[in-house]
């Protein structure tokens, strides 16, 4: 780890190198001084990028991130996403064909180079997955993205680092598209260990097409390298914006070179008129538990039945039995939440069951203050928060925060009043980190949109809370907004929802409450004047807010 302790002049490069400083700065030689003002707004500028609290200081939680390893491309690059999609951000060129060609015209020295071959190909995969962008490998002849493994200065006036720091960058696509990696990096293949080369070039190349880093942290584009990851896969903010440029996928991958993949469309159902299976839902759309699957699925639980919910609506042939999806759970489920494992964690009074996909994985159940040490039975709600990646668990008025890799995993200072986020009501049913970078509760028959960034309920019209049957569950004949004395009454709209290695949770004995000493992810103080500052400051700095319904 890059440690900056002793060496001010280190952060100056630092925000120059990535955007946030005029280049200026970037030689400490040149005599060239940060004034307080501009270098307040450059650490603000990269803290609320990075989702982390925006003092202004260089705090503990700050140098950290700096240490980091990451790509070398600068995050201040482009425009950002429109209202309606997510948080991706587009730089301004892209290729005007979609078969394109590719060579590693060096290879690192460590690994082989079939392995490397298959890497390569594996990562350009990722994106023709979603898109009708196919990539070839050429021995010969002009490519339009040439890869390079090279270690310091290699002819592009950006040398690479060394071990750690700036791992690879490349050129978007209206400077050529080249991906260049710093061979002095232990690159492996499927392994913890070292930095892993699939997700790195996965990231690379998404430049290597025309995207600039993202804000969102769970992101293939996020700028970060955050460790090998087993369970890959983009994120859907990666997806809306490699489709932005090139579009949805409408093609089969035959005949497609080395990347073609062959997913399904990504497009959800068009709303449909419930059926009476799912009218039981709409009649009464007060739920137990909602949740995200390893696989970008969102079910919502009922009783002893579960739903699988689209963009806009129910899925056909649902509701469906809790026992047949995950055999051994049991129904009326508490809450549930699925970590960046990969694994769904399931509660309900005082036990909990950890499932692989749709298999019990292991000894199911087991306590609750035995796995989540500190935490509550009987709760309300769980989720995995996209703002710092930590667990929060709800009952009642209060919340509690766990990490899995701190001792004690919940901090002394919890549990927390509820009304730290802001507009949230207590005895929530539901909680959910969307696809979209928004969180939602659900409370009876209504759902709250939690914009992280401001960390409050959204401010929109119609206003929150909404009627959970018309806008999540595509329900006919059913009200979209409420009045102010929150009765409900119809609308006419056409806007839908468009919307981690084991946790270390089997053994006994996580830090945050969402405000000034305890920010960690996207969101802002609860204390009043602090998160009308920081709402201010996202403002003038031209932070762009997500849209969704």
């Amino acid at each position: 780890m890059v440690v900056f302790l002793g060496c001010y002049n280190a952060f100056p490069l630092y925000l120059s190198q990535f955007g946030y400083l005029s280049p200026k700065y970037r030689n400490p030689t040149s005599g060239n001084l940060v004034d307080q003002d501009t270098w307040e707004k450059a650490i603000m500028e990269f803290q609320s990028f990075a989702g982390l609290n925006v003092t202004g200081e260089l705090d503990g939680e700050t140098l950290e991130l700096m240490s980091l390893p990451r790509c070398g491309v600068k995050d201040k690059v482009g425009f950002g996403s429109d209202t309606r999609s997510k948080r991706y951000a587009l730089q301004g060129s892209r290729w005007k064909v979609k078969d394109l060609t590719y060579r590693i015209s060096k290879y690192p020295r460590r690994l082989d180079r079939l392995a490397v071959d298959k890497e390569i190909a594996k990562a350009f995969g990722v994106w023709s997955e979603y898109t009708d962008l196919r990539f070839t490998p050429k021995k010969t002849g002009a490519v339009h993205i040439d890869i390079r493994f090279e270690e310091n200065e290699h002819g592009d006036g950006d040398p690479f680092d060394g071990p750690g720091g700036t791992l690879a960058h490349a050129y978007f696509p209206v400077y050529g598209g080249d991906a260049h990696f710093d061979d002095a990096e232990q690159w492996t293949i499927d392994k913890p260990r070292g930095t892993n080369l699939f997700q790195v070039a996965a990231h690379e190349f998404g430049h290597s097409l025309g995207l600039s880093h993202s804000d969102v942290r769970s992101a293939l584009m996020a700028p970060f390298y955050r460790g090998y990851d087993p369970v890959f896969r983009l994120d859907s903010d990666d997806v809306q914006g490699i489709q932005a440029l090139y579009g949805p996928k409408t093609r089969n991958a035959a005949g497609g070179g080395a990347g073609g993949g062959s997913l399904p469309p990504t497009r959800s159902p068009k709303p449909k008129a419930p059926t009476e299976l799912d009218s039981e839902l709409c009649a009464s759309p007060k739920i137990d538990a909602v949740f995200n699957t390893a696989d970008g699925s969102t079910y919502a639980f009922k009783g002893d039945k579960y739903y699988k919910l689209t963009e806009n609506a129910i899925a056909e042939g649902y509701p469906k039995k809790i026992s047949d999806g995950w055999p051994g759970l049991p129904g009326n489920i508490d809450a549930a939440f699925t970590y960046k494992n990969g694994k769904t964690y399931f509660f309900q009074g005082t036990k909990y069951w950890r499932y692989q996909g749709r298999q019990v994985d292991g000894e199911y159940p087991k306590e609750i203050s035995e796995g989540f040490t500190g935490v509550p039975d009987h709760l309300d709600a769980a989720m995995v928060w996209g703002g710092n990646g930590k667990i929060y668990f709800y009952k009642g008025s209060k919340f509690w925060r766990f990490d899995p890799l701190k001792r004690p995993p919940v901090k002394s200072t919890y549990p927390k009043p509820i009304s730290n986020w802001e507009g949230v009501p207590n005895n929530i049913d539901a909680a959910l980190q969307y696809t979209n970078g928004y969180t939602y509760f659900f409370k009876d028959d209504k759902y709250y949109r939690f914009n992280d960034r401001t960390f409050t309920v959204d401010q929109s019209d119609p206003s929150f809370p909404r009627p959970t049957a018309h806008w999540w569950y595509g329900c006919k004949n059913t009200p979209s907004t409420f009045n102010t004395l929150g009765n409900v009454r119809l609308q006419k709209s056409d806007e839908h929802p468009d919307d981690i290695t084991n946790l270390i949770l089997d053994a006994a004995g996580t830090d945050e409450r969402p405000e000034a000493d305890d920010y960690s992810g996207s969101g802002a103080s609860t204390i009043a004047g602090v998160s009308l500052s920081i709402t201010l400051l996202f403002t003038v700095l031209g932070a762009l807010f997500v849209g969704r319904c």
